[in-house]
Formats: structure tokens, C-alpha cells, sequence
């Protein structure tokens, strides 16, 4: 149950992250307001993981959810290049995320 909190948290940090673009330096009221609640949501789930998992797994595991799907929304949604060396860095994130949840 741990890991899939640590999942959900992690797509709420990509939904504070992507929402930190609308907010435009937090001078649109609604954009910001979403994005502050998916701030606290996202390290509320994370603090609730960690009561299981071991700190730095469960840390880093959220940041890699929240680094890879940042990098892919900013791709989809804002045309950022999707570049064959961008590619493979996200390759070599989500295998730290894979290796780290076996190991754990």
C-alpha cells in the first residue's frame, strides 16, 4: 500500500510542477490555488509512504515520478524537444526507480 501512496504522491508533485507554469510567478489566483493544494497533497502522501518505506527510496522514488513526468508533460504540453539524449536520461530515471523498488 506504501508504494502505491508513494505513486500518487508522485503524480501530484508532476501536477504542482506543471501547475507552476499556469500560475505565471503566482499571479493567477485559481492556477495557484491548484497548484499549492497539489503541493500539499503530494508531500502529505509522501510523509504517509515514508512511515513504511525507507526514507531515501521513498524520496527519491517521488522526485524521479515527479522529474520523468515533468520532463514528459513539458514535452506534450509546451512542445519542449523530446531529444534522443533527453530520451535516454528519462530511460536512465525510471531504471533507477524500478532498481530501487526491487531493492527495497
Amino acid at each position: 500500500m506504501a508504494w502505491l501512496v508513494l505513486v500518487i504522491a508522485g503524480l501530484f508533485e508532476v501536477g504542482w510542477a506543471i501547475g507552476l507554469k499556469y500560475t505565471e510567478g503566482f499571479s493567477r489566483p485559481w492556477p495557484t490555488a491548484a497548484t499549492v493544494a497539489a503541493m500539499v497533497v503530494s508531500v502529505t502522501l509522501l510523509g504517509v509512504a515514508m512511515r513504511t518505506l525507507p526514507v531515501g527510496t521513498a524520496y527519491a522514488v517521488w522526485t524521479g515520478i515527479g522529474a520523468v513526468g515533468t520532463m514528459a508533460l513539458g514535452m506534450l504540453l509546451f512542445g519542449e524537444p523530446a531529444t534522443v539524449a533527453r530520451l535516454a536520461c528519462i530511460g536512465l530515471i525510471l531504471a533507477g526507480i524500478v532498481g530501487l523498488k526491487l531493492s527495497a
